[in-house]
């Protein structure tokens, strides 16, 4: 959908969720409460067009008034859990409980593997002019990772998906921090 699009959409009274003030950008109502409706028809029709993945990766226009973007964040989180749990079962049903768990645990291994390099070289670099993101908060986050799957340390879905780090110049290539938790995610989701 377009941005003129969604200004055209009604906007529904009450707000489902709270929203912003002043100068605070918040998500664009209309696309908020679009992509909810679809996700809740997909998920009681129990069609396989939307993923939690599709949950997760989902984005919105920053507008003033807009809702309030934790709160949103917050129920995607809710809505991903449970389109998750969904796919989870339905391999488990098709597949057996064994594979699911096989699955699980290869993904699990393939991240291990990926982290398993030295600090400071885990993923790819930007180069010197080009921000990315700061290395030692990766670091940090990815040894967390390590610690959940190696040794059960406590870690949730919400915390990776909350996840900032700061920018730095030369810093890890955004879009290879960000698969890494989006495939740590899906293990964490999977094993629940």
């Amino acid at each position: 959908m377009t941005e003129d699009q969604l200004d055209e959409q009604p906007t529904q009274a009450p707000a489902a969720f709270a929203l912003t003030s002043g100068r605070v950008r918040g998500y664009h109502r209309a696309a908020v409460d679009t992509f909810l409706a679809s996700a809740r028809r997909a998920f009681e029709e129990g069609g396989a067009d939307l993923s939690a993945a599709d949950v997760r990766t989902a984005s919105f226009p920053l507008v003033k008034n807009g809702y309030v973007v934790a709160d949103v964040d917050a129920a995607l989180g809710r809505v991903e859990d449970a389109f998750a749990a969904r796919e989870r079962e339905r391999v488990v049903r098709a597949q057996g409980a064994g594979a699911w768990v096989e699955r699980a645990r290869e993904d699990a291994q393939v991240i291990l593997d990926h982290l398993a390099r030295p600090r400071r070289h885990r993923f790819a670099r930007t180069g010197v002019l080009t921000f990315g993101y700061r290395l030692d908060e990766v670091d940090h986050v990815s040894t967390r990772i390590v610690r959940y799957l190696r040794d059960g340390d406590a870690l949730t879905a919400e915390q990776l998906r909350s996840a900032a780090f700061r920018m730095q110049r030369g810093g890890y290539r955004e879009e290879q921090v960000d698969a890494l938790l989006d495939a740590t995610i899906d293990v964490i989701l999977a094993v629940r």
